[in-house]
């Protein structure tokens, strides 16, 4: 079939001027700066645009342009057009400074008034935090004392922030975090970013769930046995080491990654396509999760640590063996967890997610498991002859729908036999290149945030997390497995689903 080209309807985004802390950083020149590309390739970029750069290295406004265009080209994914580069970077200041000081905020004051009256920005004014989580709290306080983020009416220029994730370690540091950015902005000032909801292939659920009179009348327990979500990393912990063994794989990527993507799968409809209705109907599918005592912890969930083996046939050496890791560490680089929803639609099934580092492949998928239907005429048949039917949605690396069911093998005797028919975004749509930010930079500069987690959101992740947190604290390495690196994870992952008469799809 002939793939049919992309077509929007959107607007260009508002006047403004992006101020980013942490400008000197891999997070700047691999995704941000080609997100931008991207969005005025695609005549989403306003043309009244500035840049204001913030880090602590020497620079100058002239050294920090030529050092963005220079790098452009090896993240971009496309040709370099010199208008569009112009477009983007026409307009760069840089401001060499410590962001948890006081003169660093009258210098971006003065680049910004600059800016504006350069460029007619309008006093729109977007502030993207690509720093270390420590920073966020700091930045928020500066940015709200000295008045560069403060709004002046419904009438007036918008201010708005860009938080990176994690938000927070725990409950509680998410918790002190949101009331401390709240005591300076008001929510719908702060957009805390998840580049997950950024692809197209994770906004396409909900289109795929309330846009097909075919899939939402089964979307429940009458028919629906269990979900399982997947996000495998075939890299190591690499030179991320001193950070890593701080945080986990549970701490890293199921209170965000994982859990948008439970919460999209589980969400009752919204009243309406808006942020306010959706992200409410998000939050409360993490609110319903069951909380786990301790001896649950334990009984559902599986962390573990990669030893040596090959990865892509390339050696990896022990987790522990890794630069700046603690050689005794009992952080996780694996995690699976059993989790059940209680409520209408889903009671009595289970979501089964799991996350590691140093696994087979990268794959990062969403497999929906429909129950069997009664196999009375088939008798004759085994059952474990029979195609399990999935809806199978998977996100990285391909973007695509997959349905799994059973049909009769061509000839004289009835014999069944499992048949998949598949969907992919590139045979019907013309991909341009994205960093999977080009969405979520947009969305903020419109003031669209369906894609951002609100606050209450936020903590009910950590609020379903936290007993996993406890309890493993408290077991130390009592209850830590290990796994082969090039591996599709523990044998206890495993078991996990075997005891429940399941198991999971394997990693291609």
């Amino acid at each position: 079939m002939t793939p049919r080209t992309s077509s929007t309807t959107a607007r260009p985004a508002d006047p403004c001027c992006l101020v980013i802390f942490g400008a000197s950083g891999d997070l700047t020149h691999r995704l941000l700066i080609p997100a931008l590309y991207n969005l005025a390739t695609a005549g989403l970029l306003p043309q009244a645009f500035g840049l204001v750069g913030v880090a602590r290295s020497p620079s100058s406004s002239e050294a920090f342009r030529e050092d963005l265009a220079k790098s452009l080209p090896q993240f971009a994914g496309r040709p370099i057009d010199q208008k569009v580069l112009n477009h983007v970077l026409g307009c760069v200041a840089y401001v060499q400074g410590d962001p948890d000081d006081d003169s660093t905020y009258v210098k971006i004051g003065e680049e910004l008034v600059r800016i504006e009256r350069e460029r007619a920005t309008r006093g729109n004014r977007l502030f993207y935090l690509a720093t270390p989580p420590a920073g966020f709290a700091p930045i928020g306080r500066h940015l709200g004392q000295s008045g560069l983020a403060r709004e002046t009416g419904p009438d007036g220029p918008w201010r708005r922030v860009i938080i990176e994730k994690p938000f927070g370690g725990d409950l509680a540091s998410a918790h002190a975090l949101n009331q401390k950015l709240l005591g300076i902005l008001k929510e719908d000032q702060i957009f805390r970013i998840d580049h997950y909801l950024g692809k197209e292939t994770v906004q396409n659920i909900m289109v795929l769930r309330f846009a097909n009179g075919l899939f939402e009348p089964i979307w429940n327990r009458n028919h629906i046995d269990h979900v399982q979500i997947t996000v495998a990393e075939s890299l190591t912990v690499g030179r991320r080491g001193n950070y890593y063994d701080a945080t986990g794989a549970l701490r890293d990527m199921v209170p965000n990654h994982l859990f948008q993507l439970l919460s999209l799968i589980a969400m009752e409809p919204p009243a309406r396509f808006a942020a306010d209705s959706v992200r409410a109907e998000k939050a409360q599918v993490l609110e319903a999760v069951q909380l786990p005592t301790g001896d649950e912890v334990l009984r559902n969930s599986v962390r573990a640590q990669y030893e040596d083996g090959f990865v892509e046939n390339q050696p990896v050496e022990p987790y522990r063996k890794t630069k700046d890791v603690d050689p005794h560490s009992t952080t996780e680089t694996y995690v699976a967890l059993k989790l059940t929803i209680d409520n209408w639609r889903w009671a009595d099934v289970p979501f089964y997610l799991r996350t590691g580092k140093a696994l087979r492949s990268k794959q990062t998928e969403v497999a929906i498991k429909f129950k069997q239907a009664p196999i009375a005429m088939f008798r004759d048949t085994p059952v474990d002859r029979l195609a399990e039917n999935f809806l199978v949605i998977g996100i990285q690396p391909n973007e695509c729908i997959g349905l799994e069911f059973n049909a009769k093998v061509p000839g004289p005797s009835i014999a069944l036999g499992g048949v998949s028919m598949t969907f992919r975004y590139e045979d019907y749509f013309d991909l341009a290149p994205s960093t999977g930010y080009e969405t979520l930079i947009y969305d903020c500069m419109i003031g669209d945030a369906i894609l951002y987690p609100r606050a209450d959101g936020i903590e009910a992740g950590w609020r379903v997390v936290q007993p996993f947190l406890d309890a493993w604290c408290q077991a130390r390495d009592a209850h830590l497995a290990t796994y082969r690196a090039g591996s599709e994870g523990p044998k206890e992952a495993d078991e996990l689903l075997a005891r429940d008469g399941r198991r999971w799809r394997p990693i291609a």
